[in-house]
């Protein structure tokens, strides 16, 4: 069998976020996307973009929603390359929990990656807040600078 997009649930914490019921490191925002410091990060600098519409993964994402969320993490890409200065960039996104999607709205991982760093597909830890208060801003500053 293959996979099936589950329904969207707006209880998820992705929503939550968007609703502002949630805190969240911000970094961008407009009006169909988000961009936030990832608690748990794998890499200083690892942030997540979050399309503003609800829907669970990519299968049921609008083409509409799809081409602003790639923007989104194209901008955000060049932000974590000029603020964190890593050696390469992966960016990701999970559907279903197979694939290791832990939150069912869909999302964009951008991670910036290091030759001597190990990879894990999620991280075990939750960053300190001051930390990701610093990371934010860098990259809320190398977005300033990227737009001129």
């Amino acid at each position: 069998m293959s996979y099936q997009s589950p329904e969207y649930n707006a209880g998820n914490i992705f929503a939550r976020i968007l609703r502002g019921e949630l805190p969240c490191y911000k970094v961008y925002e407009d009006a169909h996307t988000i961009a936030f410091m990832d608690i748990m990060p794998q890499a200083d600098g690892h942030t997540l973009v979050v399309p503003k519409e609800g829907a669970p993964d990519i299968l049921t994402l609008s083409p509409e929603a799809a081409a602003a969320a790639i923007h989104t993490t194209q901008r955000i890409a060049r932000a974590v390359n000029k603020a964190f200065a890593p050696d390469g960039l992966l960016v990701t996104q999970f559907n279903g929990e197979a694939a290791g999607q832990t939150v069912p709205h869909i999302h964009f991982h951008v991670l910036p990656r290091y030759t001597d760093q190990s990879f894990r597909r999620h991280a075990r830890e939750q960053q300190e807040a001051d930390v990701l208060k610093e990371h934010a801003q860098r990259l809320i500053t190398a977005l300033s600078e990227l737009n001129g």
